[in-house]
């Protein structure tokens, strides 16, 4: 059996959360969803308030867990440009739900 696969909780949505479940993730999702391939300082530009630290560390998981892809160009300055894998690319409809949720929430509240 897989060693990942062993390492996931037996819960589906337990281990979606653990794949994608900080805020920096899941705006990581929403910029490269929403944008295409982008480089480093792009993506960090986007997200907004995101160290180069955490930023790294987040992408740095999420391209283990095959969810994002890192392309190293041999250039001078070095470019490295991040996209979504197919596998990413499957999380659009659940990044689209939370953003229909989050807009119903938010009219909710202006109605009272």
């Amino acid at each position: 059996m897989n060693k990942k696969l062993d390492t996931l909780p037996a819960c589906p949505v337990e281990t979606t959360l653990s794949l994608i479940g900080n805020k920096w993730q899941v705006l990581i999702l929403r910029d490269l969803g929403l944008n295409g391939t982008m480089r480093f300082k792009e993506l960090q530009r986007s997200i907004g308030k995101i160290s180069q630290k955490v930023l790294t560390t987040n992408l740095r998981s999420m391209e283990e867990f095959g969810i994002v892809s890192r392309e190293a160009f041999a250039e001078v300055p070095p470019r490295v440009e991040y996209s979504l894998t197919e596998l990413g690319q499957s999380l659009k409809p659940v990044l689209d739900a939370m953003r229909v949720w989050g807009e119903r929430y938010k009219e909710r509240l202006r109605k009272g």
